[in-house]
Order: C-alpha cells, then sequence, then structure tokens
C-alpha cells in the first residue's frame, strides 16, 4: 500500500545558529548524513514510497541533494512558499494528497515505527493524529505556593515537572484541510484551537521510544553524540 508523507523544511533554523549560517537546518549533519536524509531512509523502511518537503529558505539547496528521490528508490517532489505559511499552511499547496497522510518536522530525530503510527490514525479513525512524547524537565528555581493570604503553603526546591510535548509528527485525515486557510500563515497551534472549537478532537499517541528536535544547539550536539555512540538504531 501506497503511504505519502510531507517533510516540513521551509524553516530558516534561526535557533540552531551558527551552524545553520551556511547550510539550510535540515542539511545539517548527524553523524554522517544530514538530518533530513536519515529522516527519508526511515519512511522509506516503513514504506513511504511519495514524499513532498515544503521548502522556502534556501530552497535551492535542499532541491539540489535530493533532487527526485531516485538515490533512495521513492518519489521526492517539492512545494515553494514565496512567503512564510508556518506548518500547516503549506498542505494548502498540494493539490494530490491521499485521504490520510503523515505530516513531519525536517528537524526530528526518533527510532519511531512511522508504520504503527500510520495504521494507529487509520484504526482510529481520527482526524487527526498527534504524536507525543513525555519529556520531564528540570525548573531552576524554588517554587512557592501560596494561599490566599499570601503566606507559603508549600515549598518545592528545583523540582521535576513532567510534560507531555508533541513531537513534531502528525497524521493527517484530508478532510482536516477544509479548517486551513489558503496562502495564509497556518500553524498547528491555530488547527489545534480549530479542531477544539469545532468539537473534532485529535487523538494523542503516545511514543516511549527515543525522541529529540534538534532545533537548539545544546539538543544538536546531545543528537550528534547519541548517532556517533550508536546509542540510537536510525
Amino acid at each position: 500500500m501506497s503511504k505519502r508523507a510531507v517533510i516540513l523544511a521551509g524553516g530558516k533554523g534561526t535557533r540552531l545558529k551558527p551552524y545553520t549560517v551556511s547550510l539550510p537546518k535540515p542539511l545539517v549533519p548527524v553523524g554522517d548524513k544530514p538530518i533530513l536524509e536519515i529522516i527519508i531512509s526511515q519512511l522509506k523502511k516503513h514504506g513511504f514510497d511519495h514524499i513532498t518537503i515544503t521548502v522556502n529558505h534556501m530552497a535551492d539547496i535542499i532541491k539540489a541533494f535530493f533532487g527526485d528521490g531516485s538515490k533512495w528508490n521513492i518519489k521526492i517532489d517539492y512545494t515553494t512558499e514565496t512567503k512564510a505559511l508556518s506548518t500547516i499552511g503549506p498542505l494548502t499547496l498540494i493539490n494530490d494528497l491521499p485521504d490520510n497522510f503523515l505530516v513531519m518536522n525536517g528537524d526530528v530525530l526518533t527510532d519511531m515505527n512511522y508504520s504503527a503510527f500510520y495504521d494507529y490514525h487509520k484504526e482510529n479513525g481520527a482526524v487527526f493524529t498527534i504524536g507525543s512524547f513525555r519529556r520531564t524537565d528540570k525548573i531552576d528555581y524554588g517554587l512557592l505556593h501560596q494561599n490566599e493570604n499570601g503566606e507559603l503553603i508549600k515549598f518545592e526546591e528545583k523540582p521535576d515537572y513532567n510534560f507531555l510535548v508533541s513531537m513534531g509528527v502528525y497524521m493527517v485525515s484530508k478532510n482536516v484541510l477544509q479548517y486551513v486557510p489558503e496562502d495564509t500563515f497556518f500553524g498547528f497551534d491555530h488547527l489545534m484551537y480549530k479542531l477544539l472549537d469545532e468539537k473534532r478532537l485529535p487523538k494523542i499517541y503516545e511514543y516511549n521510544g527515543y525522541w529529540l528536535d534538534i532545533g537548539r544547539p545544546s539538543d544538536y550536539e546531545i543528537a550528534v553524540n547519541k548517532v556517533t555512540n550508536s546509542e540510537i538504531e536510525i
């Protein structure tokens, strides 16, 4: 069965400077391959045979590197934004999307089973499915809890907080695009608010393997070390 994926690669990678001064973020190497090549290889392994890459910043460099996808024995094509459309807006530029398709950021390092994610979405008949990850962050301050009289009733010294966060990996049903305005900056957040207002509740797919967004230099360096030391299978 043919599977379609859309990879969002139009951002400027501002948070990842200085690595992105001369390279678009999707071509920043993690180990001996660019992060986007790692993603494409993973999607290929999970049966995705048509990938559309949405490009804007340094688009020509990305197109020159990946071409038509023949190097990976898959079909790759592109949409080119003339202005920033955020994460969901670029989908309106693609006129041949199937009923269900995967959308993901081009800077995600994970060992997620994309086939299982695809199947979960279809089996649940979801309008939108969010790949999620439980992350623990330390608060670097002592937290004060007060009562209505301004008196301390509880104190926590630099506690750990546990959050369920979006991985930047989504499964989308085509009919959700009715809520997305054309040629407009429209992000994941805008769509979530719209779906909640419409009572068309997205599903959450909690993944407990490995995930890292390499958007910041500190996380990028962690990702390079993980791959170099073969701590993650990609």
